[in-house]
């Protein structure tokens, strides 16, 4: 298995899977508009993308980071927004890698720590996260402001 950070090059290729993701958090697959989100993200260099290969070059998964920020550490974080293993390519340890990865990312950028967020039925995820060292979060606690289209 080989990892290698996106380009806009890969924007074929990955689309179908980020659709696919898209749909497993019961999203809309719309693929045009999905791709044209990643090409943005890519493009303006919003977010931090890597890719997951077979040794026969097939995509096996993604995942998606995000740069903020800590005011109280003074340094960066990174939020691992999305993480996708494709249905033929589980239990290989594609999402252990890709994290791996991640993670040496977040200490190249001096970043204070990385975050992620799981659905909270998604036991095989979590399981996940805390096999490499994630911690439930207590000492804060996740409040979310839906922005409707409505004033």
């Amino acid at each position: 298995m080989r990892i290698i950070q996106a380009t806009l090059e890969h924007l074929d290729l990955l689309t179908p899977l980020f659709v696919k993701y898209r749909e497993f958090y019961g999203s809309l697959p719309y693929p045009d508009s999905s791709r044209a989100f990643l090409e943005k993200r890519l493009r303006r260099k919003e977010s931090v993308i890597y890719l997951a290969f077979s040794d026969d070059d097939k995509l096996m998964g993604f995942c998606q980071l995000y740069p903020s920020f800590s005011s109280l550490s003074l340094k960066r974080v990174w939020i691992l927004n999305d993480i996708y293993v494709a249905e033929d390519a589980r239990r290989q340890l594609v999402a252990d890698n890709l994290i791996r990865t991640a993670k040496k990312m977040a200490k190249e950028t001096n970043a204070v720590r990385m975050r992620v967020s799981t659905s909270s039925h998604n036991k095989v995820a979590q399981k996940t996260y805390e096999s490499i060292g994630f911690k439930e979060d207590t000492e804060f606690l996740n409040y979310v402001l839906p922005i409707s289209d409505e004033l």
